[in-house]
């Protein structure tokens, strides 16, 4: 009798235990949970109402009539959101190879060298660009490119060339905007890269060697499968960024000159708090959501795949 009272105080004390163990966690991660409400779910389906109501800014406590699908059928029919949507793909198709190509070099070199402090010292200088905040890249980026007094336009003085108008010409403009974002992401790349590649085991690195093989056929067939689940999140994440990248391009070229520059979340931003018409930007919104879930799909089904490690 006196073993089962011990043994049913012991479960009981027991079960008080993971009791407030429970009841402590989840004291822990309520504040997390509702500022996760707060800041992202909320905004979210707020939004998705909107996007089927004529909601303007002008009137913020009128949601506005119902209209069904009606603003995505104005979207679609839209030729600058169209035109947004080209521009960026040309961002995009410019910057991500770009990235990508300069990245894995980058990581392939840090990874190979014997100076192991200098490699330290690298991987802290790679950090700095993509720790800057958007706006200070713009800034930065404006004085690059300024036609007075930019720093290119003095290297071109340097040869006897004559000052460009970088930010005052169409194509100039988007190169500009693309040459700052390869500066600014590229590191990022790199040291994902790198992570990936220190995942490749030495022996088999060694094995090939011995067999004679190249650089090429080592990076191709032992190193690259082990920088698939990197590369596919960077596709991921990069792909977000572009889509809703605003701060650079703004502070920049503010889209211009003319529309020259205006990317999908410029053009966003200029529907909602230009114009007003909240119920069209949010339709703009939720369908790039659709997309970047869609994309993001089908990185994970074409270039996701795991290396098991014999």
């Amino acid at each position: 009798m006196d073993a089962y009272s011990a043994q049913t105080t012991v479960s009981g004390e027991m079960r008080g235990t993971r009791s407030s163990e429970r009841r402590l966690a989840i004291i822990m991660i309520a504040p997390s949970v509702i500022a996760l409400l707060v800041i992202g779910i909320y905004p979210l389906l707020f939004a998705l109402n909107v996007s089927f109501r004529s909601y303007m800014l002008t009137r913020p406590r009128d949601l506005g009539t119902f209209l069904g699908l009606q603003n995505y059928g104005t979207v679609l029919n839209d030729p600058l959101f169209w035109g947004a949507m080209g521009r960026t793909a040309t961002l995009f198709a410019a910057v991500i190879p770009t990235q990508l190509i300069f990245g894995i070099a980058l990581a392939l070199l840090l990874n190979a060298t014997r100076w192991k402090g200098l490699a330290a010292v690298l991987r802290v200088a790679l950090v700095l660009p993509f720790a800057m905040t958007p706006a200070v890249v713009g800034l930065i980026a404006r004085l690059l490119y300024n036609r007075d007094f930019g720093f290119f336009n003095y290297l071109l003085s340097l040869v006897g060339a004559q000052p460009v108008n970088w930010l005052g010409d169409p194509t100039g403009a988007m190169i500009a905007v693309i040459l700052t974002d390869i500066w600014q992401w590229t590191p990022f790349v790199a040291l994902v890269m790198l992570s990936g590649l220190t995942l490749v085991p030495q022996d088999s690195i060694d094995s090939a060697r011995l067999d004679a093989s190249n650089w090429w056929q080592i990076f191709r067939y032992i190193q690259l499968p082990f920088l698939m689940p990197g590369i596919t999140a960077v596709l991921i994440l990069r792909t977000a960024d572009i889509l809703k990248l605003f701060d650079m391009p703004f502070i920049l070229t503010r889209g211009g000159p003319g529309v020259s520059t205006e990317l999908i979340s410029l053009y966003v931003q200029r529907v909602g708090f230009r114009v007003f018409d909240m119920g069209i930007a949010s339709a703009q919104a939720v369908l790039l959501l659709i997309l970047c879930i869609i994309l993001s799909r089908l990185y994970i089904t074409f270039f996701y795949r795991e290396v098991v490690v014999d």
